[in-house]
C-alpha cells in the first residue's frame, strides 16, 4: 500500500502507454484499418489516464496524506490534522475518524501527564522517604526526602541494584525479607548526618500483580526522631521526678521515725528535725508547683490574658524583689536602661514569672562577688529582654539541652540551691505561647547571657 501511495502520477502514465502501445501491438494483427485502430488506441489511453489520474487524486493522494498523519500520531504528535479537499464520502470518513483519533490521543497524553505530574508532585513532597525497587532488584525510583536523608542524587540510585547503592544492612535485609515472605516488614534503625543522630523506621511491602506474583517492593523511612526524643523526654521525665520526690520523702521518712522513736522529747533535736522536714516539704511542694505549671502550659487550650506591660518597670519591681537575694551572695544586681517606658502586650504573670525565673538562675549560679546584669531594649516590633552574668557558665555540648526538663548543669550546685530543674522549661513554653523566642550565649567560667524576644502588639508599634 505505501509502495502505491508513494509512487508519482507520471508513473501511472508511463504504465499505461505501455499497456496501450502492447494492446495496439495485438490488435495490429488482426485489425486492418490503422486509422480506427489509432482511434480506439487513443480514447483507451486517454479513458485509462482518466480513470487513474481521478483514482490518484481521490484515493491515491489521500492516503498518502493519511499515511504522514498516522506516522506524526505514532511519533507522539498528538496534535497533527488530517487535512484534504473532500472529493469523496470515504475521505471524508477516514479524515473524520483520524482526526477524532488524533483528538482523543491528545487529551489522553494531556491527562496522562497531568496524573504523572500529579503524582511526581505528591512522592516528591511527602514528608517520608520512598524507594521502589523492581523485581529484579534495581532501584527504580527514589524521592525527594530519601535524598534528604542520606544524601547524593537521584542518579546516584535509580538504575542500579538496591544492594549497592543502599547502604544501610537494614535495607537490604528488609528488601531480601519482602520477597522471601511477600509480606510487609518493619525495622527501625540509627543514622548520623554529621554528629546529629536521627532514628528512622523503615517498612517495606510487596507490589503484587493481578496473578499475586511479586513484581517489586517499596520502602518507606519514617523519621521517628522526635518520637525516640519524646520517649527519652518522658523516661527521663519519670526518672527524675521519682528521684526528686523520693529523696525529700526519704528524708522526710526517716526523720519523722527518729521523732516517733523517742527524739521528739529532746526539743534541740526535734526542732532540727522538724525544720529539715519543713524544708523538704517546701521542696517537694515547688516540684509539683512547677509541674503544675508545666502542664497548664502544655494545654492546647491555655488562654492567655494580654494587657499592656511597662516592661521598664516589670524588670525594676523584680530587681527590687530578688535584691535581698543577691545581697545574701555579695552579687552585684544591676538593671541597665535608658528609657522609661517600653511598652508591649503579654501576660503580665507568666511573662513575670519568666524574669524571675532567669534572674534567680543567674544568682544562683554566679559565684560571690560576681555581677548580674539586667536590661531591655526595643527593636522595630519586638522586646528584648536580657539578663547577663559572670558565673560558672555552659558548656557547650549542654546548651541545646538547657531548656530540657529536669536538665541540670551543676546538679550538685542545683540541688543545693533548691532548684527543681524546670525554670528553663518553664520559661521556654511562656515565651513560645507568647510567640517570642529565646537564645542563648555561654562560656564556661566565663559567664551566660539569655536574650527573651517578645512581639510588641502592632497597636503599640
Amino acid at each position: 500500500m505505501k509502495f502505491i501511495s508513494r509512487q508519482p502520477l507520471s508513473s501511472y502514465v508511463i504504465a499505461i502507454f505501455i499497456i496501450v502501445t502492447i494492446t495496439g501491438g495485438l490488435l495490429s494483427q488482426i485489425v486492418t484499418n490503422q486509422i480506427i485502430l489509432a482511434v480506439v488506441l487513443f480514447m483507451q489511453f486517454f479513458i485509462l489516464l482518466f480513470l487513474v489520474v481521478r483514482f490518484h487524486r481521490d484515493y491515491i493522494k489521500p492516503l498518502s496524506k493519511a499515511v504522514e498523519t498516522v506516522d506524526e500520531i505514532l511519533n507522539q504528535n498528538y496534535y497533527a490534522r488530517f487535512q484534504y479537499a473532500p472529493v469523496s464520502e470515504l475521505v471524508i470518513e477516514l479524515g473524520t475518524k483520524l482526526n477524532r483519533l488524533s483528538k482523543h490521543l491528545a487529551e489522553f497524553s494531556i491527562q496522562e501527564q497531568m496524573q504523572s505530574e500529579h503524582l511526581s508532585t505528591l512522592i516528591d513532597h511527602v514528608q517520608s522517604g520512598l524507594v521502589l525497587i523492581g523485581k529484579k532488584g534495581y532501584v527504580e525510583l527514589v524521592n525527594r526526602k530519601f535524598l534528604t536523608m542520606f544524601g547524593n542524587e537521584q542518579k546516584d540510585y535509580v538504575g542500579y541494584l538496591y544492594y549497592h547503592v543502599l547502604d544501610h544492612a537494614i535495607f537490604e535485609e528488609t528488601v531480601q525479607n519482602v520477597f522471601l515472605y511477600e509480606k510487609r516488614v518493619k525495622e527501625t534503625f540509627s543514622h548520623y548526618i554529621g554528629t546529629e543522630k536521627y532514628y528512622y523506621e523503615v517498612i517495606g511491602a510487596p507490589i503484587m500483580n493481578e496473578q499475586n506474583i511479586v513484581k517489586g517492593a517499596v520502602l518507606v523511612i519514617y523519621d521517628i526522631t522526635e518520637l525516640k526524643k519524646l520517649e527519652l523526654m518522658r523516661k527521663d521525665f519519670v526518672a527524675n521526678v521519682s528521684h526528686d520526690l523520693k529523696t525529700p520523702i526519704t528524708s522526710i521518712k526517716g526523720f519523722a521515725e527518729t521523732l516517733l522513736d523517742g527524739g521528739i522529747d529532746d526539743k534541740e533535736t526535734a526542732r532540727e528535725f522538724l525544720t529539715i522536714i519543713h524544708q523538704e516539704g517546701n521542696r517537694m511542694q515547688e516540684l509539683i508547683e512547677d509541674l503544675l505549671v508545666l502542664s497548664r502550659l502544655e494545654q492546647e487550650d491555655l488562654i492567655l490574658h494580654y494587657q499592656k506591660v511597662n516592661a521598664v518597670e516589670l524588670l525594676q519591681d523584680v530587681v527590687l524583689t530578688l535584691g535581698q537575694q543577691a545581697e545574701w551572695k555579695n552579687i552585684n544586681l544591676t538593671f541597665e536602661n535608658d528609657l522609661d517606658e517600653i511598652w508591649f502586650e503579654a501576660d503580665l504573670p507568666r511573662v513575670k514569672q519568666v524574669v524571675i525565673n532567669l534572674i534567680h538562675n543567674a544568682i544562683n549560679y554566679t559565684q560571690e562577688g560576681g555581677d548580674v546584669t539586667v536590661a531591655v531594649t526595643r527593636k522595630d516590633d519586638t522586646i528584648q529582654l536580657s539578663v547577663s552574668d559572670t558565673g560558672i557558665g555552659i558548656d557547650k555540648e549542654s546548651l541545646p539541652r538547657i531548656f530540657e526538663r529536669f536538665y541540670r548543669v551543676d546538679k550538685a550546685r542545683s540541688r543545693y540551691t533548691g532548684g527543681t530543674g524546670l525554670g528553663l522549661a518553664i520559661v521556654k513554653h511562656i515565651v513560645e505561647v507568647h510567640k517570642g523566642k529565646i537564645e542563648i550565649d555561654s562560656e564556661i567560667n566565663k559567664g551566660t547571657t539569655i536574650h527573651v524576644y517578645l512581639p510588641v502588639s502592632k497597636d503599640l508599634v
